[in-house]
């Protein structure tokens, strides 16, 4: 099982990384995952092979790497406007029970809310025999390149947001080759980060909740994806842990497969076009929302699940964003 990272040197120019049993080393002739991706996809050969056939360059110690602040996000695209972050929600038993505790409200308790139908639909019908077409997703769109921040990098909140928390997720990364075909480099861990009291206002202010920033990193995993992935997400506040819970991801865990949340998305076929990159969300199964914990700007979400072998951590920002100035032409 191949891992890939991308790192920023001292010099400021890039590499990849390549993470095998033997170690982490360069791999030689490319500066991004972009590029290593493309190659393999002109090649005809898989990820890994393309970096076995580049040889190795020196070896990286990657954790010295990360605590310098030298990883970057696993993909990234030099024209930010040709990646687009998009995800999919209620694709969990625990993003369904959260997300229908913030919309019950005052309904009948003994009606099912929209947001429990859209899981069962999942249950029911998410999960399709190969060839068939199984029930659409829930879907969001959530930014382009601009909003992806990298390891160690702040997750930073509007000040205009009623809230900035964390959203543990597994994360499908994707490149669309030059005749169209959406080809699937790997996957990541993943914070969403969302506005979850934007959102429990009205779940037609799901749009808005979603419209912030998100972090991916620090390991591109190649090949199948295990059926039942386990981590914890936690918050650190100062020295302590102010918040931690395990979470489970991978289909054992969900009600949707990855291959229909994939077809699902790349039916569009504005979502097909040669060169650009996609990272998709595929939900999150634990909140700290859901347990009233609110979060304040210093505090540090840290994620972890193996198979991967570095955590995820981004502190809290929050910053001034001043109302655009309309101009009339």
């Amino acid at each position: 099982m191949l891992h890939l990272v991308q790192l920023r040197n001292p010099d400021g120019s890039r590499s990849v990384a390549a993470l095998t049993e033997a170690g982490a080393h360069v791999v030689s002739g490319f500066a991004t995952s972009y590029d290593l991706a493309a190659a393999a996809i002109h090649a005809g050969r898989s990820l890994a092979a393309e970096a076995a056939a580049a040889g190795r360059g020196e070896k990286i110690d990657l954790a010295k790497a990360l605590a310098a602040g030298h990883v970057l996000a696993p993909i990234d695209h030099r024209d930010p406007a040709h990646l687009l972050v998009t995800g999919t929600g209620l694709s969990h038993l625990g993003s369904a029970e959260g997300r229908d505790k913030m919309h019950k409200d005052l309904e009948d308790p003994s009606k099912l809310s929209d947001s429990m139908k859209m899981f069962r639909l999942g249950l029911d019908a998410g999960k399709p025999a190969v060839g068939e077409r199984g029930v659409q997703p829930e879907w969001f769109y959530k930014g382009d390149g601009s909003i992806l921040v990298g390891p160690e990098a702040p997750l930073t909140s509007p000040d205009y947001a009623l809230d900035g928390g964390e959203e543990p997720e597994l994360v499908g990364i994707y490149l669309i080759g030059p005749d169209g075909t959406p080809w699937r480099i790997g996957f990541a861990l993943g914070n969403e980060f969302s506005d979850h009291v934007t959102e429990r206002q009205n779940y037609l202010y799901l749009a808005h909740s979603k419209l912030r920033c998100c972090s991916l990193g620090p390991e591109l995993l190649t090949g199948a994806l295990p059926a039942d992935l386990r981590g914890t997400s936690r918050i650190r506040r100062g020295n302590a842990i102010a918040w931690e819970k395990p979470f489970l991801s991978g289909e054992d865990n969900m009600s949707h497969s990855v291959a229909n949340l994939e077809a699902h998305h790349f039916k569009y076929p504005l979502f097909r076009r040669p060169g650009d990159v996609h990272i998709h969300f595929f939900g999150t199964a634990t909140l700290s929302f859901s347990d009233n914990f609110r979060t304040q700007p210093g505090d540090v979400f840290e994620i972890e699940a193996a198979p991967f072998t570095l955590p995820l951590r981004n502190p809290l920002a929050v910053a001034h964003t001043p109302w655009a100035h309309i101009a009339q032409l």
